[in-house]
């Protein structure tokens, strides 16, 4: 058994940047992660990814991008590269390939088991991040056997997949970026649209997220706690981390041959059912951009910005009704784009709520010395971003450190 202060759970950027202020603390303290350091970029992503927000927005505490291009949007793997030079940086107390087993609460403080040896804490911080397991919806057990399913985690490139057309459900970031893609290989796409928020990557010359971070609405924070629930409601960005500004908002992939369509209600034997929601949908998201490029205007008059940028561009619509049914026939592949669930096995205490996820405000859950980290709105807009997990790092490490003390390693005992 070891005997150390504090427990950090999750090597990403979230458990990076309360590792570094833990350090500058003088709280002693271990990273525990499944495998290497950003584990998830390295194995979970499709080999075109890139970060969705600029290479300059990647502020963590004691590290920011000092790369040759800052306007840029790093790759999965350039990330991994980033968050192991930035742990090697603030020389991070990282235990790889320890696997978490159990987290209970004993006396005063924690016994964390791992496959690398147990842990005695006072202070344990969850940060295993928002984006965990892919959610893949009741749907899809209907899905005949022949068809093969992945999600985005699993999604590699276009050639690995069969041959034949590909389904798309979900027109968010990922949704959108892969029918795109799938799209542009030559291969027939369909995809299904819920919920979603349109932005371009450019605009009036500028990166979308100069502007959102300019104006303060990335930190935008969560007013009240109980609001939150609400505020994970609002659907995410429709977006793809380009420098080539190539939109792939739902006219653009329209305009490349993707057939669209609304919600996927199911598969009905040998036809795909789809809601004929998708004019309603549209018109939601293309109000909710005509309101954010307003504000924008508005801020580029009172800052003298108008004169010297482009104008905006008008906002393109789709053009015609989505499809309510298809065969099923020629679909030989269904991509699961319908976001992220969390789950806590090993966490054997009594934070989660009925949904499983960890019941917590602004980071700090109702049990003494048991933390979250990098939470989707976890106190404002990016809180999830590897920009934004800076500001909760630094609540959370300020808790733990009031918990345990300025401390030295305690040894391991037997």
């Amino acid at each position: 058994m070891h005997r150390i202060p504090a427990v950090v759970i999750g090597a990403g950027q979230a458990g990076l940047a309360v590792s570094t202020l833990l350090t500058g603390a003088a709280v002693d303290h271990v990273v525990l992660e499944r495998g290497h350091p950003a584990q998830r970029w390295r194995s979970q992503s499709w080999e075109s990814l890139r970060l969705l927000t600029p290479n300059w927005l990647s502020r963590l505490p004691d590290w920011t991008y000092a790369g040759p291009d800052p306007a840029g949007f790093m790759t999965a793997a350039e990330v991994a590269h980033h968050l192991a030079a930035y742990a090697a940086h603030s020389h991070a107390p990282v235990v790889g390939e320890a696997t978490v087993l159990s987290v209970r609460r004993v006396d005063a403080g924690y016994r964390v088991a791992t496959t690398a040896g147990d842990w005695a804490a006072r202070a344990v911080v969850v940060a295993t991040g928002w984006c965990d397991l892919p959610y893949v919806p009741p749907a899809a057990a209907a899905v005949p056997a022949g068809i093969e399913q992945l999600t985005p985690a699993t999604y590699r490139n276009p050639a690995a997949l069969p041959d034949g057309g590909v389904l798309v459900v979900g027109a968010s970031a990922s949704g959108v970026q892969l029918a795109d893609e799938l799209a542009a290989s030559g291969r027939w796409v369909v995809l299904a649209v819920g919920s979603h928020t349109r932005v371009p990557r450019r605009l009036r010359g500028l990166d979308i997220m100069w502007w959102l971070d300019a104006m303060g609405l990335l930190d935008r924070p969560v007013a009240d706690p109980a609001d939150r629930t609400a505020l994970l409601r609002e659907p995410s960005l429709q977006l793809a981390g380009r420098a080539d500004a190539r939109a792939v908002d739902l006219p653009a992939l329209q305009a490349r041959g993707v057939t669209l369509a609304g919600r996927l209600l199911g598969v009905d034997g040998p036809r795909l059912r789809f809601a004929a929601d998708l004019p309603a949908t549209t018109a939601v998201a293309d109000a909710r951009l005509r309101r954010l490029l307003a504000r924008i205007d508005t801020y580029a008059q009172e800052t003298g910005l108008a004169a010297e940028l482009d104008p905006s561009a008008p906002v393109r619509t789709v053009r015609s009704a989505a499809v309510t049914e298809l065969p099923l026939a020629g679909i030989r592949t269904v991509v699961w784009a319908t976001g992220y669930r969390r789950a806590y096995p090993w966490l054997h205490v009594p934070v989660l709520d009925a949904t499983g996820e960890i019941r917590h405000a602004g980071g700090v859950t109702s049990v003494p010395g048991l933390y979250v980290l990098g939470m989707r709105w976890q106190s404002r807009r990016n809180s999830a971003f590897l920009d934004g997990v800076r500001h909760d790092a630094a609540t959370v490490a300020a808790r733990v450190r009031a918990d345990v003390g300025a401390t030295n390693r305690y040894g391991a005992v037997a």
